[in-house]
């Protein structure tokens, strides 16, 4: 046996059912061995598009998605998949090929430091120079990437290693079991939450995983605490629950900031301070909080938590329901009640009525319409993550993903390769701007190889509109955004796909109801009014917490 045929045999040990990836010289010893085993090789257009499909593999199934490339381009191509892995905590693990060990010393064709590139941006990586240290290199690469937080790993693989014989076994993996919260900081979060009136929960990124989401509802259902997710804590909380106060991310002053400032005591589960920062909702830094997480919290003067639960996130909150339980505490909804009703409405208003033109907010409505509780949606990044972030209700952990940590534009139409080969039971909408969509356009063509059927909605504004509204809001002009585009319904028949461009609600609704039950790959232009966008800000920066008065608490939160 070869050692790269020791190294597939070890991702099928891994469970790894699919590589996604662009062949190259350097790593036909992995593709044959590939060919002779159970995982499928996923050809992809560009290692941008592999990468990204390993991603959203990665964070749907909780399992590495895998992305190969050959050495050079091909490794510097897979970078920016692999960062917003790393900075959105998805489990990936990337291989690459290298020269042999006979010219690397020296300037010699397509050879560069892979391993130092990518270092910054990986939890762990590794040359396999010695095929002694294949079995346990590969191990290694999944047990890190998928032990928390996760995030990517990389292998290199030497031409001239990849064809040595070995004798060596994979490595099995084993369970791990995550560590339980100190019964210490448990009581001090205990004897905070007993102090307190009006006590918040702000859910991130961990709040979605591993069991994390069942135990918060739990909590919520106890104690009657409201919810505030962040972009990518959506779904933590079914926004169905008259707890929810939706979702914190747009820049300005939103209906949730109102909450944040009221509260006397912030619950930050799974929270990252990148996925927002928190100098917005704690300008003086003074605020209380408890951080319940798997890692401890950023030192960061915004952000100084009075306790630090450090620990399984789902086992934390069991035992906080525990306690909770025996204690019997709860707090008096009537605080945040009138809140939600009014975001609520708020949503309501964006509702698009016939002959008007179309918006994001308004189209999400019927997006929403036609996706069941489960499904999964995909945004891009561009003004278009700002309402699916905020207007796009979210009722099942994992089911919408949005690229924030790193916010990188064009994951959504390769995502949705992802998303559809872990869950293709489930329906699958990827969301994207017209600036998006272009960068990684050649994924449709894997998406119809593959035979895989999901609509890719186009919000078109021929713009990059995100950046316009930005550079507006903060400006009042705009420079460098303007854009054209290709006649989308005519670039969809070139894919041999469907092209959709509605021109009316009737056409919108009808359109929309058929690709997205029927899961047709298909290419829906929405062209879009982006003035609803500059109308939001306008809104925000009116002080809309000033329209609330907040009831008087008692010491037991309820109104006196």
């Amino acid at each position: 046996m070869t050692v790269a045929e020791l190294i597939i045999k070890a991702l099928e040990v891994e469970g790894v059912k699919y590589v996604f990836g662009v062949p190259g010289e350097e790593t036909e010893d992995l593709l044959f061995a590939l060919e002779q085993s159970s995982i499928i090789f996923v050809p992809t257009r560009h290692e941008q598009g592999a990468a990204f499909i390993a991603d959203v593999y990665g964070r749907t199934t909780g399992k590495a998605g895998v992305c190969l490339a050959t050495l050079g381009p091909g490794a510097t191509n897979l970078i920016t998949g692999i960062a917003d892995a790393y900075l959105d905590k998805a489990p990936v693990v990337a291989i690459t090929a290298q020269a042999s060990s006979v010219r690397v010393h020296k300037e010699s064709h397509q050879v560069l430091d892979i391993l130092n590139m990518l270092k910054p941006i990986t939890k762990w990586n590794a040359s396999i120079q010695n095929p002694l240290a294949a079995s346990e290199i590969v191990r290694k690469a999944f047990k890190m990437a998928q032990s928390e937080k996760p995030g990517p790993t990389h292998i290199e693989l030497p031409e001239d290693v990849a064809a040595e014989v070995t004798s060596l076994p994979a490595l099995v993996s084993g369970g791990v079991r995550r560590s339980a919260p100190d019964h210490k900081a448990i009581q001090v979060a205990m004897e905070l939450l007993g102090q307190a009136q009006a006590p918040i929960i702000l859910a991130g990124n961990g709040a979605i995983r591993k069991r994390a989401s069942k135990h918060i509802r739990e909590f919520v259902a106890q104690t009657d605490i409201p919810v505030i997710s962040t972009f990518m804590g959506k779904g933590a909380i079914d926004d169905r629950d008259p707890h929810s106060l939706y979702t914190i991310g747009v820049p300005g002053r939103d209906y949730q900031m109102c909450a944040l400032e009221r509260a006397d005591l912030v619950l930050a589960i799974g929270y990252d301070i990148g996925e927002y920062d928190p100098a917005k909702w704690n300008p003086t830094g003074d605020k209380q909080i408890i951080h319940i997480d798997f890692d401890p919290a950023e030192v960061y003067e915004y952000y100084q938590p009075k306790v630090e639960v450090i620990a399984d996130i789902s086992a934390s909150m069991w035992e906080l329901n525990r306690q909770v339980a025996e204690k019997q505490l709860k707090f008096h909804p009537t605080w945040f009640a009138n809140l939600r009703e009014t975001i609520e409405s708020d949503f309501r208003a964006y509702r698009m009525k016939p002959g008007e033109a179309f918006t994001v907010p308004g189209s999400l409505h019927i997006i929403r319409e036609y996706m069941r509780p489960g499904d999964m949606m995909l945004s891009d990044v561009g003004s278009h993550k700002m309402w699916i972030g905020r207007n796009f209700p979210v009722y099942e952990a994992n089911s919408t993903f949005i690229s924030n940590g790193l916010a990188t534009m064009g994951i959504a139409l390769p995502g949705g390769i992802g998303a559809k080969l872990a869950h293709p039971e489930r329906r699958v909408v990827a969301a994207m701007g017209d600036g998006g969509f272009l960068m990684n356009v050649q994924e449709i063509e894997t998406a119809k190889r593959m035979g895989l059927g999901y609509p890719i909605i186009v919000f078109n504004d021929n713009d990059y509109g995100l950046i316009r509204w930005k550079q507006t809001s903060s400006t009042g002009k705009t420079f460098g955004t303007s854009i054209s585009n290709p006649d989308f319904v005519k670039l969809a028949e070139s894919f041999g796909i469907e092209g959709h461009s509605p021109k009316t609600l009737d056409e919108l609704d009808a359109t929309l109801k058929r690709v997205i039950e029927g899961q047709v790959l298909s290419i829906v232009e929405i062209a879009i009014d982006p003035r609803v966008n500059f109308e939001l800000t306008q809104k925000l920066n009116q002080n809309i917490c000033e329209r609330f008065e907040f009831p008087e608490l008692s010491s037991k939160g309820e109104p006196s």
